[in-house]
């Protein structure tokens, strides 16, 4: 998967818009940031999960999903390595990150 695939699945989600954060291209609904592109390097892509679907999909394909270190990875932040990423893994991570942080008037109609 490439950066474009990456952000192409994204931008597919209703209401996703991207911008600029700390000199990286984020996707957000509103001001919630779930996605962000080229972090902590071009090779990676980082989204937001709920800590135990980030559980999940880092024990199915551990080459390439993985916590990001820290405190932000405790917290759900997740690696992607782009290069190894199958894009049906990834469509799915990115709808399970999306309905977390999308209004709930979105997430009911997007099931």
């Amino acid at each position: 998967m490439s950066p474009d695939d990456f952000r192409k699945l994204v931008l597919r989600l209703p209401e996703v818009v991207e911008q600029q954060h700390q000199e990286h291209p984020d996707f957000r609904i509103g001001k919630k940031v779930f996605a962000t592109l080229g972090w902590p390097d071009s090779a990676w892509a980082m989204i937001k999960l709920p800590l135990e679907e980030q559980q999940k999909y880092t024990a199915a394909q551990p080459s390439v999903f993985e916590p990001v270190p820290g405190a932000w990875g405790r917290r759900g932040s997740t690696k992607i390595r782009l290069a190894t990423a199958d894009r049906n893994a990834v469509e799915q991570a990115l709808q399970t990150a999306w309905r977390h942080v999308a209004p709930k008037r979105l997430g009911a109609k997007h099931q």
